[in-house]
């Protein structure tokens, strides 16, 4: 058995943000991960030959305050997304595509250099590789007087806080909980919008920017389908190619060369034989990633219960934390999100740990 102050649930951008805001309160700390590789819904993929693509979380705006903070203070470069001045935009299946001008001075959205996933190395630098599990999910945690027992495939830990920053969906259905808190918050968790678990990602490399040439875009809105929208993904110094957007979530369970197939389809409308010019064809299908998404048993809106009152005050006479993008009241769902949540925990666990040094 192994013994630790806090245990963190999850290796995505939360957990890691919570250890680094930790880092100097000389707290043992335990991370725990179910998959194979750090990151979470952060997933960037690609050989180091190609553009870096995005499979999970990509983008965020000048209101995402604590983020940008965040990658600043770990001197992460950023970058503006390239939308071009015009966009192909195809209205219906009864009318042929078009482009279009899109209107001047949008709000500006930013992409990481190097991919999101650089977020995620910096932030793993500042965690203890000895108190690290990875591909190692967890079953249960116990309450036992004043500690907690957390049984997980490798290690039976037991600690004085547990973080989960889970999708409060997959807490809910993958992990027990002994004693359950309340019936009001087992029921909260299981009908909480879990932030892009029907969303499939598509990526294309490619060696050349074909789309920027004859007054065209990588920028596409299609009513059509199946890809809603798609923007340039090029990388930071301008010499890797892509394209990256959304391939409707409906098609999550036909198979990837199907995917791929209509995917080049709806591309070759648009741009001809240079479609298939593409070096790698890249997808993420969330809803299928069993260590993020659980499927609801009722119907559930966009950032339902998403910062519910419920996830702001730990649990269990305050040893227990539900945290993660979801839970934040502010910019829930988002990687702004994840980072606010993580600082509002880490803040709770300074002062509870201050009071009972003083104890």
């Amino acid at each position: 058995m192994q013994h630790a102050d806090i245990l963190i649930i999850g290796g995505g951008l939360t957990g890691l943000s919570l250890n680094y805001f930790l880092k100097d309160e000389n707290l043992d700390i335990v991370i725990v991960e179910a998959r194979d590789r750090l990151g979470g819904r952060i997933h960037t993929v690609g050989n180091g030959h190609e553009a870096p693509v995005e499979m999970g979380a990509t983008w965020f705006g000048p209101a995402h305050t604590k983020l940008k903070s965040l990658l600043d203070e770990l001197n992460i470069e950023t970058f503006k997304q390239k939308l071009g001045e015009k966009a192909i935009y195809e209205p219906s299946s009864m009318s042929p595509h078009q482009l279009v001008q899109l209107p001047p001075n949008q709000e500006s959205s930013f992409r990481v250099k190097g991919g999101t996933i650089s977020l995620i190395r910096e932030l793993s630098k500042f965690m203890n590789d000895d108190h690290l599990y990875l591909s190692c999910p967890v079953q249960k945690i116990e309450k036992k007087k004043e500690r907690l027992i957390v049984t997980a495939d490798l290690e039976i830990f037991d600690v004085e806080m547990v973080v989960s920053t889970l999708p409060p969906k997959l807490l809910s259905d993958s992990i027990q909980l002994k004693p359950l808190p309340s019936e009001e918050l087992a029921e909260t968790m299981a009908n909480t919008h879990t932030w892009m678990g029907e969303s499939i990602k598509i990526g294309l490399t490619f060696s050349e920017p074909f789309w920027r040439a004859d007054d065209l875009s990588g920028t596409i809105f299609s009513n059509v389908g199946p890809i809603p929208e798609l923007y340039d993904h090029s990388n930071f110094e301008e010499h890797k190619f892509a394209l990256k957007g959304f391939l409707n979530g409906s098609y999550f369970s036909v198979s990837k060369e199907e995917r791929k197939q209509m995917v080049l389809a709806q591309l070759r409308k648009y741009y001809g034989d240079k479609t298939d010019q593409f070096i790698h064809y890249h997808e993420m299908v969330w809803a299928n990633e069993r260590f993020t998404y659980a499927p609801y048993d009722r119907h559930v809106l966009p950032h339902q219960n998403n910062g519910h009152a419920m996830y702001q005050k730990p649990l269990w006479e305050g040893s227990f934390f539900i945290a993660g993008a979801e839970t934040s009241e502010t910019s829930p769902g988002y990687m702004d999100g994840a980072v606010h949540s993580a600082q509002s925990v880490a803040d709770q666990i300074k002062k509870s740990f201050n009071h009972l040094q003083k104890k």
